[in-house]
């Protein structure tokens, strides 16, 4: 990429961690890469993760937020990862309790607890 692509890029990185998009050349962009312009001229693309990753990325997220893995968390932390999952949309996602309840090392049933227990 130009010099201007790099140093734009550099910028957003930790948007692009956040989201899990990469940096794409203008040259292999494809169908679904977000165009980005700097000055009138195309510099280049984000490509987005497909969304069969986007319970990994809200997962990884939180982690960072919380400052451990989910399953180093104590109950407290866990719940409290649980509420945040929740209110990202987290449980929208198709087999997501079962998934955040392995990558935590507890039971479905005490996923569907919190969340109860948050929504009640």
């Amino acid at each position: 990429m130009a010099d201007p692509a790099k140093e734009l890029f550099a910028s957003i990185g930790p948007l692009l961690d956040a989201i899990g998009g990469d940096p794409v050349h203008p040259d292999e962009m494809v169908s679904g890469d977000i165009p980005i312009e700097w000055e009138g001229e195309l510099i280049g693309a984000v490509r987005l993760p497909p969304l069969s990753h986007a319970l990994q990325l809200l997962v990884a997220r939180i982690e960072t937020e919380m400052g451990a893995p989910l399953a180093d968390l104590d109950r407290v932390g866990k719940q409290m990862a649980v509420r945040l999952l929740d209110e990202q949309g987290a449980f929208q996602l198709r087999k997501s309790i079962e998934y955040i309840a392995d990558v935590m090392g507890v039971s479905r049933i005490t996923i569907y607890n919190y969340l109860n227990a948050i929504r009640g």
